[in-house]
């Protein structure tokens, strides 16, 4: 990376190589609340090291990762309920997520719920969608309910097929997660649609 987001580089290299650290999993809560708001680096990268070093404690490390990424979402959420105008739209629009931002704002009315679980679990912005349901609003029950299920879901899946892959899971992870994730989020999304269109209300 070059000029301005060369400190996205940096960031990488710091966050993966904090996975070393004596004091990781801390280390990982606090990134992992961090990136749900404001963070621009996937705690991903910090998780998967981690179960490399120690492949037994795979479910521990996704569980802390999922609890502290959605207090960090319900923090942008807040940020964003209270704070858009002045900090949080700035804020976005300075991390390069202005287009994800209008692409969100305009399509959450409907399906708010749905827009946060997808943001959780694939490569979207996390941090947008929970700033963004903050500032729309989405209702902050469906919010908390679609961060746990995605953010769990996503980080027990990262870490499970690390457990399973182990050093070839970073490698597969940059060529195929992004895709696996849209793939299996659209699987959930089309029968979701169909549950809603059989079920009489």
């Amino acid at each position: 990376m070059k000029g301005k987001l060369a400190f996205l580089e940096r960031w990488y290299d710091n966050t993966k190589a904090a996975a070393g650290h004596k004091r990781a999993m801390p280390i990982l809560c606090a990134l992992s609340f961090a990136e749900s708001s404001f963070f621009p680096i996937p705690v991903d990268v910090m998780i998967m090291p981690m179960v490399q070093a120690k492949p037994k404690s795979w479910w521990r490390i996704a569980l802390w990762a999922s609890v502290f990424s959605v207090l960090g979402g319900i923090f942008g959420y807040m940020l964003g309920m209270l704070f858009f105008e002045t900090i949080a739209g700035p804020l976005l629009e300075k991390l390069g997520k202005a287009e994800s931002m209008e692409r969100f704002s305009a399509s959450i009315q409907e399906h708010g719920g749905l827009w946060v679980f997808g943001a959780g679990f694939t490569p979207f912005p996390y941090k947008v969608i929970t700033i963004m349901s903050g500032a729309v609003p989405v209702a902050f029950g469906i919010f908390v309910i679609a961060s746990v299920i995605s953010r769990t879901l996503r980080f027990f899946l990262v870490a499970g097929i690390v457990r399973v892959l182990g050093e070839t899971a970073e490698r597969w992870m940059k060529e195929h997660f992004g895709i696996f994730s849209i793939g299996l989020f659209a699987v959930l999304v089309a029968m979701y649609f169909a549950y809603k269109s059989l079920v009489p209300h």
